[in-house]
């Protein structure tokens, strides 16, 4: 696997030949938006297409990639605003989040006041995502946590083989989601992280919705809200 685009010159990773990742900030809220492909098939799929559908249609097919599924995190409008449009373009089948997040999927149109986002559609999802489900496209298979918190229906995605995973807004570098938004829950936010996504292992890479790529392993020893050392918990290091 091979991540091209970086936001930064270090995140960039290069691994045994499985697929490929291209970071694409959307929107003004600058979210990492990724296309992802299968390097056997080019069958691909975009997690979080919150707007610029155009931009991301060209990198499509400038990789030569079929974009046969869209992937929300969860139901933001930066994440989710431009899913519908992706849909109608591609046909590609829409997955995700977790269906407690269908109330900001609904509410998506609600946000065409908000510039930068007047196109935003709402969209129902060809299937909800619940924890331990699984999503694929081509011939690449990511596991689904339903990590609450920032919103009630957040999902994270996650690749065991390729140690990658994508979070959403529910860690970030050097921070995590905020909760003070319709639905958010703190101690939630907090119990998502440290007993689903610690356990995965410090090598897991993950791209953020926001900013640059980080390390389980880096948060857990360095991020002032849930480090170790913050939680009051023994460290690994």
């Amino acid at each position: 696997m091979a991540i091209v685009g970086p936001l930064h010159p270090n995140d960039r990773v290069f691994m045994p030949s499985l697929f490929h990742a291209a970071i694409i900030p959307v929107t003004p809220y600058r979210q990492n938006c990724t296309l992802l492909w299968c390097d056997k098939t080019k069958k691909g799929a975009v997690i979080d297409p919150g707007g610029e559908i155009d931009r991301l249609l060209d990198a499509a097919a400038e990789g030569g990639v079929t974009v046969e599924k869209i992937f929300l995190t969860h139901g933001h409008l930066d994440h989710a605003s431009g899913a519908a449009e992706l849909k109608r373009r591609t046909g590609a089948v829409l997955e995700g989040p977790h269906k407690d997040d269908s109330f900001l999927l609904d509410a998506l149109a609600e946000n065409r006041v908000v510039p930068g986002f007047e196109e935003a559609q709402p969209c129902t999802p060809d299937r909800f995502l619940a924890d331990g489900d699984s999503v694929s496209f081509g011939e690449v298979t990511f596991e689904v946590l339903h990590c609450p918190g920032h919103t009630p229906g957040h999902v994270v995605f996650v690749q065991r083989q390729a140690k990658l995973a994508f979070s959403g807004d529910v860690l970030f570098k050097g921070s995590i989601g905020r909760t003070d938004l319709g639905g958010g829950d703190q101690a939630a936010l907090l119990h998502s992280i440290v007993e689903k996504l610690w356990p995965l292992g410090d090598d897991i890479r993950f791209v953020p919705g926001h900013g640059p790529m980080s390390s389980f392993g880096e948060e857990r020893h360095t991020n002032p809200f849930v480090s170790d050392f913050a939680l009051g918990r023994k460290s690994s290091f």
